[in-house]
């Protein structure tokens, strides 16, 4: 299912260092490097809005089940990037993720991300209904 990412509303946003070895040969960042600068942006608003350590945690947790990304303009070494994230929809055990590389001096989205994640639980090993703190953080945070 394909997000309408013009209508979402991005609260939470993290500024991205662009790493020298994150450029390829032809002179901009690769887009595997995009994955990794939205890992930072999950992670950051995990800890943020739902108050979750995901490296302390000891049971459930959020898994990636799909990624998909559609990528506009090229980024180069030293372009201010900020990764723009919001959660545009809840179910009953998942969530899906929008995400937004943004170019801050030209205001251009150069890159956005759909992931579907699912909460896992890491002693059962299977998918589990997402906890009620997670939805009411996630729900206060994006209203």
């Amino acid at each position: 299912m394909a997000i309408s990412f013009d209508s979402l509303n991005f609260k939470h946003k993290m500024p991205i260092q662009i790493r020298f070895n994150d450029v390829d040969r032809y002179g901009h960042v690769n887009n595997n490097a995009y994955f990794s600068y939205y890992d930072l942006g999950k992670v950051d608003y995990f800890n943020a809005v739902m108050k979750h350590d995901i490296a302390k945690s000891t049971d459930i947790v959020p898994v990636v089940v799909n990624l998909q990304a559609d990528f506009f303009f090229p980024v180069f070494y030293g372009d201010d990037i900020v990764v723009e994230t919001c959660i545009s929809h809840i179910g009953s055990k998942s969530f899906t993720l929008a995400q937004r590389a943004v170019n801050q001096d030209t205001g251009q989205v150069v890159c956005q991300c759909q992931t579907i994640m699912v909460c896992f639980s890491l002693e059962a090993k299977e998918s589990v209904p997402m906890p009620q703190s997670f939805r009411e953080a996630i729900e206060n945070f994006e209203k």
